[in-house]
């Protein structure tokens, strides 16, 4: 942008302070300024209308100066840009476009607007391509596609950013562009990301977009949509991008601050009455599209499991379905602390292979006769010896879906694995021993590409579960040959 004096020439109109309290500025004057228009302080600060009456503008400050009241403002007859380029790729920057710290010099190639109106219908296309997580129990039972919207929801410290790392490894990998926002958190676990990025190699394929709680709430309101205004040029340039939103209830947060200092009517749970389409216009920007897709993951917090929050339910209502991390199931060691039972993916399910299809179908009803099997036994309840061959099954899979954080399991290898549960292959080896063969499995598939390929021909030839259990069941050679 260029400086207060330029804009003040330029347009002739100016205005002056005539109240300032914390993020917001009340100003008189600049009679033909527009709302959302961007406005700049005689030192050089910028910031946002807010809101217009017949008296004063409303202003949003992007900055933590102190406004002193009497103060010029000239406007400049612009919305909110933010700098985009391949550039920033391995970099972290704020809502603005400016480089973080020492992390980089200079700016985006391309200036694009931040708030835009969502793609039409004609310029979507149907989801078809899934999306690997490297997460087993997401990637069989809660599967994600390429343009799904999926919530992230689930307590504080259950996991959620754990298991957000661990599918931008994956995708990275893979050769997906991976946008993480940081909205509004610790200014060290910002550098904890990059440097966990650059751990594993993925960091080129990366770039953070970041403010602290200590910014000011103009820059935290903006953060979520420079993310996505960054996915879009990605996606413009025919890539796949996974864009996070970490996390929408703190962004929710600071939109009630600004609207309860400019003397807004306070709806439900004192939050804004327009927060609804605040998100809803925000997320039904991602997609799959002619040129590329964009697949959004919005995180929520949820308070004690509760499901039920204001707005929990509403992220609830615009995504594609949700992954619910439970409390409970943390607390009892479970590594990811997935609940599948109350999980939902609405479109995952259509991308998959029918061998993969059946496969989830199958576990998912298992899960449901195990989890009533576990309940009986509450009640002290005598069981028979299909109900021991139930439990017996469910306990090995349930080693096998506790996964560490710093471990992704491809997905040929979940189908291998489950259908050698279901086979019998680890029915004599004590569930210690069977996690490490599991791994040994996994680590071969990633490492030796003669194997990669022998499993990958087997399951390519097979169409339902039940026919690579049979096989399995008569031999298991596949397995063992890595697990001895």
């Amino acid at each position: 942008m260029h400086d207060f004096d330029y804009y003040l020439e330029k347009f002739g109109e100016i205005g002056f302070v005539e109240e300032s309290v914390h993020s917001l500025v009340y100003a008189s004057g600049i009679p033909k300024v527009r709302p959302s228009e961007v406005v700049i302080f005689e030192n050089g600060d910028i910031g946002q209308v807010l809101g217009m009456d017949q008296e004063y503008v409303e202003i949003l400050l992007f900055s933590h100066s102190k406004v002193r009241v009497g103060s010029k403002i000239a406007r400049t007859n612009q919305h909110v840009q933010v700098s985009v380029g391949e550039n920033l790729l391995g970099h972290s920057i704020d809502p603005l476009g400016r480089f973080i710290e020492k992390d980089g010099n200079g700016s985006g190639t391309e200036m694009r607007y931040l708030d835009v109106d969502p793609p039409k219908l004609m310029d979507r296309r149907q989801i078809e391509k899934p999306l690997e997580t490297g997460v087993s129990i997401v990637d069989t039972v809660v599967p994600l596609a390429k343009g799904q919207r999926q919530l992230v929801i689930g307590d504080r410290k259950t996991g959620k950013t754990e298991f957000i790392l661990q599918t931008i490894t994956t995708q990275a990998l893979a050769g997906t562009v991976c946008i993480y926002a940081v909205i509004g958190q610790k200014f060290i676990d910002i550098k904890k990301l990059s440097a966990s990025f650059a751990a594993k190699n993925v960091l080129g394929s990366t770039v953070i977009i970041a403010t602290s709680s200590s910014d000011p709430s103009g820059l935290i309101f903006l953060t979520p949509y420079t993310a996505m205004t960054l996915a879009e040029y990605f996606r413009d340039k025919g890539m796949d991008v996974l864009l996070i939103l970490d996390d929408l209830t703190t962004h929710a947060r600071t939109y009630r601050e600004i609207s309860l200092l400019a003397r807004r009517f306070p709806g439900r749970s004192s939050y804004p009455g327009d927060i609804f389409y605040i998100h809803a216009r925000l997320v039904e920007r991602a997609g799959n599209f002619k040129k590329g897709s964009i697949t959004c993951l919005p995180l929520a917090e949820s308070i004690l499991g509760d499901l039920s929050g204001y707005i929990q339910t509403n992220l609830m209502a615009m995504t594609d379905g949700h992954i619910f991390f439970d409390i409970d199931l943390y607390n009892q060691g479970k590594r990811p602390a997935v609940n599948p039972f109350l999980s939902v993916t609405r479109v995952g399910h259509q991308t998959q292979i029918p061998l993969l299809r059946d496969t989830s179908r199958e576990l998912s009803s298992f899960l449901v006769i195990y989890e009533r099997m576990k309940q009986f036994l509450h009640f002290g309840a005598e069981v028979g010896e299909t109900a021991k061959n139930v439990l017996a099954l469910g306990s090995r899979i349930d080693a096998f879906f506790n996964q560490g954080t710093e471990k992704t399991v491809p997905v040929a290898v979940n189908l291998l694995v489950l259908a050698g549960l279901w086979a019998g292959v680890w029915n004599e080896t004590k569930i210690e021993d069977m996690h490490l063969q599991m791994e040994r499995v996994s680590l071969g598939y990633s490492t030796d590409p003669t194997f990669k390929k022998q499993v990958d021909d087997f399951l390519a030839s097979l169409n339902a579960f039940s026919e690579v259990v049979s096989v399995l069941r008569r031999n298991s050679e596949l397995i063992t040959s890595k697990i001895g």
